[in-house]
């Protein structure tokens, strides 16, 4: 994973979720620079259903933090949740077997079949309910496929009801790095030019048969902007050292306590989105791997109190603008996914000509100021035609030709190949 600035996903798990009820899903394709659509109204019926979504999200964004924060100690780290939830989600559709109930338990998926295609469309419901003014949320999910492969046309059903995600045709056999352009084209647009170029080159080698992507843009407002003239620099405890920080200055927030865990809650305009800034306990800290999560639990109590009876507290919080791009193959396979990007995995749903995930690439950035909060963030997940389970024998070094009869042996042509590109 690349050294790049990150930070403890808590604040975007917040920031894109409901506190009461969680974060879930994606809306339909939309543009940032568009005006905000009149916001869906939620039954009680998909808000009950929605919080076993919430909660399933909340845990495998705290475990999958976890993950990487042991991976690379003493650094930020920004990841969304929903983002991956919904790209992983699209393949675990066209997953079948133990490479299905893998992807569900990893990602803690609480249905299947039917309901979960209901409970999933339920979801992008959500997140087009989130708009309104002072906040705006864009989403938009695709499958990008080669032409010459096989999409399951049920599979195809399936996404476009669970997360109205349309199919495009691409070059990705043939033509896999103009394919490479045209994806992270889409993925710019969608994201208001905050995610350039979600998918490297390293991700088409061997070229994916199949993409899938989700991007989200978020541009929230504080219910109660900070002061411009307040803020000021303060020093920064970073475990090794210190250093000088910009930070946002106000009262009035509500905060909480539990489990060692100081909570505030910085809620946005509307008042359906809330960001909750948590300080860990103070012993240990920084913790064995850099970072330290919460139990799910204690995020919810602490977000239940906050929204009761939190009281209210001045804080200092640090102006941040940050940005990362990882590969997940790794964090995910030590989570227990690693059947899906093996040779035993199985995704005849989405293909009969499909093998099994080649890559998992997820891009997020983050910025909070004295007007409010602008997050992006987008996840590909790449998949593998059924010729490409084994690594192709490369003939890279000087190696010996044979032209023979079959049927007696008999060697019409040798030939030893020392340079091929001298006669």
């Amino acid at each position: 994973m690349k050294n790049m600035r990150r930070i403890a996903a808590l604040s975007v798990v917040a920031s894109c979720a409901i506190a009461a009820s969680g974060c879930a899903g994606q809306a339909g394709p939309s543009s940032p620079g568009r005006q905000s659509p009149r916001p869906v109204v939620l039954t009680s019926s998909q808000v009950a259903t929605l919080r076993a979504y919430g909660t399933g999200d909340t845990a495998f964004g705290l475990r999958l933090l976890s993950e990487l924060c042991h991976g690379q100690p003493g650094s930020n780290m920004v990841l969304s949740p929903v983002s991956l939830a919904t790209g992983l989600g699209m393949a675990s559709l066209g997953a079948r077997g133990a490479t299905a109930a893998a992807m569900a338990q990893v990602l803690r998926l609480p249905a299947t079949g039917s309901r979960l295609v209901d409970g999933l469309a339920a979801r992008a419901a959500l997140l087009g309910s989130l708009n309104r003014p002072g906040v705006t949320f864009a989403a938009s999910n695709r499958i990008w496929a080669d032409p010459t492969l096989v999409t399951r046309a049920r599979f195809v059903a399936e996404l476009r009801s669970a997360y109205q995600a349309g199919l495009r045709h691409v070059p990705l056999l043939s033509r896999p790095e103009e394919a490479r352009r045209t994806i992270n084209a889409s993925v710019a647009a969608e994201t208001a030019g905050h995610i350039r170029e979600l998918l490297p080159p390293s991700a088409m080698v061997p070229p994916p048969g199949w993409v899938l992507t989700d991007a989200l843009y978020l541009k929230a407002a504080w219910a109660h902007p900070f002061d411009h003239a307040e803020t000021a620099p303060g020093s920064f405890s970073t475990g090794s050292g210190t250093v000088t920080a910009q930070y946002l200055n106000g009262g009035g927030f509500r905060t909480a306590k539990a489990a060692g865990w100081t909570a505030a809650a910085l809620p946005y305009r509307g008042g359906r989105l809330t960001m909750l800034a948590l300080l860990p306990p103070a012993a240990g800290r920084g913790g064995a791997g850099g970072c330290q999560v919460p139990a799910p639990s204690t995020l919810s109590t602490l977000a239940t109190s906050m929204a009761a009876h939190g009281a209210n507290t001045a804080i200092a919080l640090p102006k941040i603008n940050l940005a990362a791009s990882e590969s997940m193959r790794g964090p995910l396979t030590a989570l227990g996914m690693g059947i899906a990007f093996s040779q035993g995995a199985d995704f005849t749903g989405i293909s009969p000509q499909a093998c099994c995930i080649g890559a998992v690439q997820h891009a997020a950035t983050l910025a909070v100021g004295e007007k409010g909060t602008v997050a992006s963030a987008a996840t590909a997940v790449t998949l593998l035609p059924t010729a490409a389970r084994a690594t192709p024998l490369s003939f890279n070094r000087p190696y010996l030709l044979v032209i023979r009869d079959t049927l007696t042996g008999e060697p019409l042509m040798l030939a030893w190949v020392a340079n091929p590109v001298s006669r």
